[in-house]
C-alpha cells in the first residue's frame, strides 16, 4: 500500500471514534432479516412491522454518515480495513466518497417505503404462512448487498456482493407477484426470474475473469504487502493512474471490457436489456421498485467508480462506442414506451431511456456530465418509485395492466391521479422536478465533448412527453370506463408511501445542491484521478479585416 493510500486510511479511520459504523450500517439489515426468519409463522404483522423498523435504524445511520460526512475532505471516509484473505491480498475495505453515500441514502430512503407500500404483497402473492417473513427478510438481504457495493474499497469484496445481491433477488421476482390462477402467467414469471439471474449471472462470470486479470498484473507488478499482489482499489487506482500497470493496452482494453460488460447488463445498456421489462412486470411493484432503483444503480455505479479510475485509457478508446450504445438506448426505451399497452411495461422502459442518460453522462468524461449523471441515479430512484408504486396501487385496484382498461380515474380517485400525474411529469423532465436538473447537465456537460450526441439525446425530450402526458390521458382522464366506477382513492398508507417521493421530486428540483454538494467533488477528484479536464469554452475568432466594435453604441 502506497504512502499516500496509508495516510488517508489512517486519517479517516481515527476520525470515527472507534465504531464501525459502515459495517454497523450492512450488517444491520442482515441481522434483521435473520431476526425476522426466527419469528413464529404466525406473526406476520410483527415480521413485517420488525422489518420497517430496522430499514428505518439503517436509513438513521446513513443519515448520520451524511451529517459526518465532509464534502471537501478526504476521498474515502469512514475507512475500515481488516485483514479478510490474506494469502491473496484481499481485505475488508470499506469507505464512503460522495458519489458512494448519496446512492447509500436513497437506498436506505427507498427501502423502507418500499417495506411500506409492499405490506400486502405476501397475501396477494398467495404465499404460505411464512411468505411475509420471507418477502421482508429478501429485501433487508437486498439492501444490505447493496450496501456493501457501495461501501466496498476492495474489488473481490465488491465482487462477492455485486453477485451475492442476484439470489434473494431472484426469489423476490419469481417467488412473489399477483395471485393468478393462470398457469401461463406463473409461468411467464418463472422465465422473468430466470432470465434475470442468468443475464446478470453471465456478466458476472465475465467481470470475474476480468478481476483475476486485473490481480495477476498486481502480482506481477507487486503492488501488495511482501511484493505480492492486492485488491485494494486505492492501490490499483493509483497505479494504474501513475504507470504502475504497464501492460500491454490490448490487455487492459480487454479488462475494462469485462468490467464493463458485468455494469453494462446491470445497468441495462441496450442490447443487453431485454431482461428488465420481463423482471419488472413480473415482480410485485414493490420488488420492481427495488430492482430499478436500487439494484440497477450498482452498474452504473461500478462504472464510474472501476470501469473509468482503473482503465483510463480504455475508457476513453472506448467511451466513443459506449456513447453511441447510450443514445440509442435513451431513444429505443423512449419508442418502445409510447408503443405499450401495459401500463408496467411501459415505466420499465421508460427506464432503459433514463439508464442511457445516465451512462452518456459517465462516459463524456466531464465534471458537469458526470455530477449530472450521479444526480440523475438518485432522481432516476426517486421518480421510478413514485411512478412505478401509484400505478402499482392502481392495478391492485383494477386487478389489469391493460392501460384500455382505465379511464376517467381522475373523477373517482383524485389524489391517486394527482400523484400519478406528478411522477409522471417528472419522468418526463419537467422543469422544477428534480429529473429536470439532472438531465440538463448531462445534455450541457455531453455537448460540450460530443456535440452530435446531445443533439440525439435531446429527442427523448419530446418522445417521453408523447409517452407520459398519453398514458396519463387514457387512463386518467375522459368518462369513466365500465369497472372504473367504485375504485378507491389512495388510502393512508399509501399516502405515506408517496408524499415523501413527492417531496423528494420538489425539494431536488427547487434545491438540487442538496446532492451536488456531495457529488461535485467526488467527481472533480475522479476525473483529475484519470487525467480528464473539461473542454475548453471556444470562443469564435474575429474574422481578419471586420471592423471592431465600438464600446459605446455598440454590442461585442
Amino acid at each position: 500500500m502506497s504512502e499516500a493510500v496509508m495516510n488517508e486510511a489512517v486519517m479517516n479511520e481515527a476520525g470515527v471514534s472507534g465504531v464501525p459504523w459502515l459495517t454497523v450500517l450492512w450488517l444491520l439489515p442482515v441481522a434483521g432479516a435473520l431476526v425476522v426468519l426466527a419469528l413464529p409463522a404466525a406473526r406476520r404483522t410483527l415480521a413485517r412491522a420488525l422489518a420497517l423498523a430496522v430499514s428505518v435504524g439503517v436509513l438513521a445511520i446513513a443519515l448520520g454518515l451524511a451529517v459526518a460526512f465532509e464534502p471537501g475532505g478526504a476521498q474515502y471516509q469512514f475507512v475500515e480495513s481488516q485483514e479478510w484473505i490474506p494469502a491473496f491480498g484481499a481485505g475488508y475495505t470499506l469507505g464512503l466518497d460522495g458519489i458512494a453515500l448519496v446512492l447509500v441514502l436513497l437506498t436506505t430512503a427507498l427501502v423502507p417505503l418500499l417495506i411500506l407500500a409492499g405490506w400486502n404483497d405476501d397475501r396477494e402473492a398467495g404465499g404460505g404462512p411464512r411468505a411475509a417473513h420471507v418477502y421482508v427478510a429478501l429485501t433487508l438481504l437486498v439492501e444490505a448487498m447493496v450496501l456493501m457495493s457501495f461501501l466496498a474499497l476492495d474489488i473481490l469484496l465488491f465482487y462477492v456482493f455485486f453477485e451475492a445481491m442476484l439470489i434473494p433477488m431472484y426469489f423476490l421476482i419469481g417467488g412473489f407477484g399477483p395471485r393468478t390462477a393462470d398457469a401461463a402467467v406463473r409461468a411467464a414469471r418463472s422465465r422473468a426470474a430466470v432470465k434475470f439471474l442468468l443475464y446478470n449471472l453471465l456478466g458476472g462470470l465475465v467481470m470475474l475473469a476480468a478481476v483475476i486479470g486485473l490481480y495477476v498484473l498486481t502480482v506481477r507488478d507487486g503492488l501488495g504487502a511482501g511484493g505480492g499482489g492486492t485488491f485494494d482499489l486505492r492501490v490499483v487506482v493509483e497505479a494504474a493512474n501513475t504507470g504502475g500497470l504497464g501492460a500491454d493496452p490490448a490487455v487492459l482494453n480487454a479488462l475494462f471490457l469485462g468490467f464493463m460488460f458485468a455494469f453494462a447488463v446491470k445497468a441495462p445498456l441496450w442490447p443487453l436489456h431485454t431482461w428488465l421489462p420481463d423482471a419488472a412486470v413480473a415482480a410485485t411493484p414493490s420488488s420492481a421498485v427495488l430492482m430499478m432503483a436500487v439494484v440497477d444503480k450498482v452498474g452504473t455505479f461500478g462504472m464510474l467508480r472501476f470501469c473509468l479510475t482503473l482503465f483510463p485509457e480504455a475508457s476513453g478508446t472506448y467511451a466513443p462506442l459506449v456513447i453511441t450504445l447510450a443514445v440509442i438506448g435513451i431513444l429505443y426505451g423512449a419508442l418502445l414506451a409510447i408503443g405499450q399497452t401495459d401500463v408496467m411495461r411501459l415505466i420499465a422502459y421508460t427506464s432503459i431511456s433514463h439508464f442511457g442518460f445516465i451512462i452518456l453522462g459517465i462516459f463524456a468524461m466531464t465534471s458537469q456530465s458526470q455530477s449530472g449523471a450521479t444526480l440523475y441515479m438518485v432522481n432516476h430512484g426517486i421518480s421510478t418509485a413514485a411512478l412505478f408504486l401509484v400505478a402499482g396501487f392502481l392495478v391492485s385496484r383494477r386487478g389489469s395492466r391493460m392501460i384500455a382498461d382505465y379511464g376517467g380515474v381522475q373523477k373517482v380517485a383524485p389524489v391517486l391521479a394527482g400523484t400519478f400525474f406528478i411522477a409522471g411529469l417528472a419522468t418526463l423532465s419537467l422543469p422544477g422536478l428534480a429529473p429536470f436538473v439532472s438531465e440538463f447537465l448531462v445534455l450541457v456537460g455531453t455537448f460540450s465533448r460530443y456535440q452530435v450526441a446531445a443533439v440525439f439525446a435531446t429527442g427523448a425530450l419530446v418522445l417521453a412527453a408523447i409517452y407520459v402526458l398519453w398514458m396519463y390521458q387514457r387512463m386518467m382522464t375522459g368518462p369513466v370506463k365500465e369497472g372504473n366506477e367504485k375504485l378507491p382513492d389512495l388510502v393512508p398508507r399509501e399516502l405515506l408511501v408517496v408524499a415523501p417521493l413527492i417531496a423528494a421530486l420538489l425539494l431536488l428540483g427547487l434545491y438540487p445542491r442538496a446532492v451536488l454538494d456531495y457529488v461535485d467533488p467526488a467527481v472533480d477528484q475522479t476525473l483529475t484521478t484519470i487525467g480528464r479536464d473539461d473542454p475548453a469554452p471556444t470562443v469564435p475568432a474575429p474574422v481578419a479585416g471586420a471592423p471592431e466594435l465600438e464600446e459605446e453604441g455598440g454590442h461585442r
